[in-house]
This record gives C-alpha cells, sequence and structure tokens, in this order.
C-alpha cells in the first residue's frame, strides 16, 4: 500500500478517525482500489507509531461502513467506495458508471400488469389499466446495491430484457426521443422484510433507503413511476441546501 498516511497528535481529533478518514478518503478516490490489501496492522502501526489498537479502531470503523472487509487466510481488502448519489434528475445506472462502480442488472420483472391506485395516480393512468412493469436488481463490484420496481404507460418505448440488463432504464427511454423535465421524488427509511433481507445480502429487520420517484416529460406527462430500495451501508443521498432570501 503506496500511501502517505500521516497523523497530528497535537490535534483534538482522536488518532484513530485520523486514520479512518485518510484511508476512506483513499477509497473514495481511487487511490486504493477494490481487492486492494492494506497489509499488516502491526506494521501499519508501526509504521505511524501509534498503538494496535488504535489502527485496529480505525480499520474496523470502515468495515463497519462496508468499505473494508476482513477475509480469513487473505486479510484486510477494500470492497468499494460508498455511492453519493446527489439529488438531480439522473438514474442509478450512470451514477454508478460515473463513480467508476461498474454497475450490473439482472432483470427480474418485465412485464404487464394491471394499476394499482397507487401507481394510477402517479402516472395519471385509470385504475385497473395496463401498465408496464419492470423489477430489477442493481448491483456494483458483484455486490447488490438496490432492488428497483418501475412501472411505465403502456406504449411508450419497447422495453427489451436484455437493453434493461445492458444500460439504464433513462438512457433507453432518451434513446426512444422522450426528454426528460422533472422529477417528484419522496426520500424515507425502514425496516427490510425477509424477502428484501435475502435479495440485497442484508438481515431481516435491517434498515434500508426507499425513494419513490414520479418523472415528467418537457410536457408535463408523467412517464415513469419507481418505487426503490437501497443498500445504505453501500449507497447515500447527497444534499446541498441553499438559504432562502
Amino acid at each position: 500500500m503506496q500511501l502517505e498516511l500521516s497523523v497530528d497528535r497535537g490535534s483534538p481529533v482522536p488518532l484513530y478517525f485520523q486514520l479512518a478518514q485518510q484511508l476512506e478518503s483513499a477509497i473514495e478516490h481511487g487511490t486504493l482500489t477494490p481487492g486492494t490489501l492494506l497489509g499488516n496492522e502491526i506494521e501499519l502501526a508501526a509504521r505511524l507509531g501509534l498503538s494496535r489498537p488504535t489502527v485496529r479502531q480505525a480499520i474496523q470503523s470502515l468495515v463497519d461502513k462496508g468499505l473494508l472487509v476482513r477475509r480469513r487466510g487473505v486479510g484486510t481488502q477494500v470492497v468499494h467506495s460508498k455511492v453519493k448519489r446527489p439529488l438531480e434528475l439522473s438514474s442509478l445506472y450512470d451514477d454508478l458508471e460515473s463513480a467508476g462502480q461498474r454497475p450490473t442488472t439482472s432483470v427480474l420483472v418485465n412485464t404487464m400488469v394491471a394499476a394499482s391506485a397507487e401507481v394510477a395516480a402517479a402516472l395519471g393512468v385509470a385504475e385497473g389499466g395496463e401498465v408496464h412493469r419492470v423489477e430489477r436488481l442493481r448491483s456494483a463490484h458483484g455486490e447488490p446495491i438496490a432492488h428497483l420496481c418501475n412501472y411505465l404507460p403502456t406504449g411508450l418505448l419497447d422495453l427489451d430484457t436484455g437493453q434493461l440488463e445492458a444500460t439504464g432504464l433513462y438512457r433507453l427511454m432518451r434513446a426512444a426521443g422522450i426528454t426528460l423535465h422533472s422529477a417528484r421524488q419522496t426520500i424515507g427509511a425502514r425496516a427490510a422484510t425477509a424477502v428484501e433481507a435475502e435479495r440485497l445480502r442484508e438481515q431481516a429487520g435491517a434498515p434500508l433507503l426507499t425513494m419513490q420517484r414520479v418523472t415528467f416529460d418537457d410536457t408535463g406527462r408523467a412517464v415513469e413511476y419507481g418505487t426503490h430500495t437501497y443498500r445504505p451501508s453501500r449507497y447515500s443521498f447527497e444534499f446541498q441546501l441553499l438559504v432562502r432570501n
């Protein structure tokens, strides 16, 4: 591990936290890439003049964040950086790709269904009328990130399963001539059901991030309603807040 690491003993910031912040920054910026071994805790402690428990605490904090993993017989290894998604009208596929996360998609459902009252209200269609339902599992570096469930009005575009596995939904919509203009979005959290936990490799009852979004085109027509769940250990939403004058 060729990293410039240092600690300021005169700082009120705990030494383990200083080390953890530097390692986390190296992971986030790609200096420490997925699969990189951190090496021996004793060697790292000696190099920085720190106690072994201090180094162990720093590493454990990053294990708890899902950035590192301890593998028996291998050592401590970088998993991948957490995806921070800005609150703008973008797709998860594009955000993962921009973050160098190599997204992959498994299409679980691609079919026509009768619109529930919730879906009908979101898309502005008749309850019980046909809508297209697409359900996908989005992963990065072989780790599941999110379960995505989208509903679209019929006749909007051809949703081929192969294309849905190869790229993002918004890219397919734009390629079909649909201009995405705005969205109404709600972010929340809840406990994972047994099915969700198994799908996302979490424990039943573990907290999940949730997001519901209705997307509109440049004519004001609702073109997509999504209801998604995300692993908070692998994903977060990033806000920019401004003072209103």
